[in-house]
């Protein structure tokens, strides 16, 4: 297929589109300035201010090159129902193949035009762009997922994770695979285990309409941290591409489950109280502006889980994101196994920590912590870590998102089945939620938040 040169947004006046996809169209833009891309914003509201809207966003990244003033020029705003086949058809037929339509849409609407454009005569190279989530539960999310393959091939079809677009995350692909000290180890043999932290000191920032309906499972463990998990613990490629990552990815998903078969003992909820972070006052989470207190809406979630496969097993893998969390961490951990044996000349008895190897998400900084000196050495027995400097990321994470769906290149997009399997996890969870085995608990706003019962 040829790079697409027509992208629609649907749901183009969402915060999303100018918060965060557009900006990342620019980047890419800027990066590869032979590209041509004409963007078109799509929603039910006529956008007179459309063209200010992307210049605007373009000018958050201080986009610049022939690719930008191409797309700046070529812009449109055209005013279509997603959910209506008139506009559906009348969009497509006016615009040259092969189109993107990227659905920046809540799955609810998603699931609704995708009804819609089955009765459509489409274009045989069109391409389908899905934000996440996939659905709002299993059942939902096996049923969109039964509509795109009605409509397009697996290969036209982009499930968006702008996590698994990372710049860190794509970089630890080469970290893993590209140097042999490091592959041979992670594994249960020597990996004591993994965490995956996302804590942020931001609260509701005035999104209760959207968060106030998913919490912090569904928003950030349902799709990202999972997605994260699944490409840190993948089997080795024989190929880094669109055939092999998502199955790899999508087989860990698979083999997950609880680390113990009671939610209670592995999953931790809470809603932030009243706080304040950085001299920064924040409210209690339930007398935020839009929320029902009666949804009873987590702000943090932590959960354990193990990969049961001939790699993994054994291994704890804890996921965790909070909102206004005091010192928060955005960072993957793991944990390796203490050396295999002990000398009693050591302190402690022989007991000495083992190595941790941290990647920060943000920033892509790399921490390697280890063990120096010994019991001959006048220095004693110390603790160093040695750390890298990284350069600026070129692309952003929704840059890295929008080159590959431009391009068709599927390699870091999420697989049907990787989707459902995520649902499956979080409907587990929730069932502890629902029936009260995993009790809300409150934490106040700058504090660390809460742990398990068997913790505190």
């Amino acid at each position: 297929m040829d790079s697409i040169k027509n992208l629609v947004i649907l749901g183009a006046t969402g915060d999303l589109t100018s918060r965060l996809l557009l900006p990342g169209l620019a980047t890419l833009l800027t990066a590869q300035p032979e590209r041509q891309v004409t963007v078109i914003g799509a929603d039910r509201q006529a956008d007179e201010a459309w063209e200010q809207t992307v210049a605007a966003a373009f000018g958050t990244v201080q986009a610049s090159g022939p690719a930008v003033d191409y797309a700046l020029k070529t812009s449109s705003f055209t005013v279509c129902d997603a959910t209506s086949a008139t506009d559906l058809q009348k969009l497509l037929d006016e615009l040259a193949s092969p189109v993107c339509l990227y659905f920046a849409l809540p799955p609810q609407v998603t699931m609704k035009s995708l009804e819609v454009l089955n009765e459509l005569n489409l274009p045989e190279d069109l391409v389908l762009a899905l934000e996440k989530p996939i659905g709002h539960d299993l059942e939902s999310a096996r049923e969109l997922n039964r509509l795109v393959g009605q409509l397009v091939p697996e290969s036209q079809t982009f499930r968006v994770d702008h996590f698994l677009n990372m710049p860190s995350v794509h970089s630890f692909t080469g970290l893993r695979f590209a140097n042999r000290m490091l592959e041979p180890l992670l594994n249960r043999e020597h990996v004591e285990s993994i965490e995956i932290n996302y804590d942020e000191t931001l609260g509701l920032e005035g999104r209760a309409g959207f968060y106030d309906s998913s919490g912090a499972l569904r928003d950030m463990i349902q799709s990202h941290l999972l997605q994260v998990m699944a490409l840190v613990m993948m089997e080795p490629p024989s190929r880094i591409d669109a055939v092999e990552l998502p199955a790899l990815t999508a087989h860990v998903l698979r083999s997950t489950r609880l680390w113990d078969e009671d939610p209670a003992r592995c999953v931790v909820r809470g809603r932030y109280t009243a706080g304040e972070i950085n001299g920064k006052k924040y409210p209690d989470y339930i007398s935020e502006p839009g929320v029902d207190p009666e949804k009873n809406t987590e702000t943090f979630a932590q959960v354990t889980l193990e990969v049961d496969s001939w790699r993994w097993t054994g291994v704890p893998v804890t996921l965790r994101s909070g909102k206004a969390i005091g010192e928060p961490c955005k960072e993957l951990v793991i944990h390796f196994r203490r050396p295999a044996h002990e000398y009693p000349q050591f302190p402690h008895d022989g007991r000495v920590s083992g190595d941790r190897l941290r990647l920060l998400l943000k920033s892509g900084q790399l921490e390697f912590e280890l063990n120096v000196g010994g019991p001959f050495d006048a220095r004693g027995m110390n603790r160093v870590t040695a750390q890298t400097d990284t350069a600026d990321p070129i692309l952003s994470s929704y840059g890295n998102v929008l080159r590959g769906i431009l391009d068709a290149d599927a390699t870091f997009s999420v697989r049907g089945d990787a989707s459902e399997e995520c649902w499956r996890l979080i409907e587990e969870i929730q069932r502890g939620f629902d029936d009260g085995s995993v009790p809300l608990q409150d934490y106040a706003a700058g504090s660390e938040g809460p742990r398990l019962p068997t913790e505190s």
